[in-house]
C-alpha cells in the first residue's frame, strides 16, 4: 500500500478518545504488525521493539525536519 506523508495508516483508542496514526514519510508499506491487533497494550510496552506498527520503504525525502533518536526521547520525556 502506497502512502503520502501525514496519510493515517492507523488508529489508536484509549477510553476517553482516539487518534489518527499519521506517517511522517511517503512511501509504501512494507510490513504491518498484526500482532498489534491481538496485543494492543503492547504499545505501551516497546514501542520500538516488538510493538512497531509498519514499516515503510521510504519513496522520497521527507518535508519537514525529522526527529534523531536523542531529540525525539527529550520531546518525549519533557511532555
Amino acid at each position: 500500500m502506497d502512502v503520502s506523508e501525514g496519510d493515517a495508516i492507523g488508529a489508536v483508542e484509549s477510553v476517553k478518545s482516539a487518534s489518527d496514526i499519521l506517517t511522517p514519510i511517503a512511501g509504501t508499506v512494507a510490513e504491518v504488525n498484526s500482532e498489534l491487533e491481538q496485543k494492543p497494550a503492547n504499545i505501551n510496552k516497546d514501542p520500538e521493539g516488538d510493538a512497531w506498527i509498519a514499516k515503510i520503504t521510504v519513496s522520497e525525502e521527507p518535508s519537514g525536519k525529522m526527529m534523531s533518536k536523542e531529540e525525539y526521547t527529550a520531546f518525549t520525556e519533557d511532555a
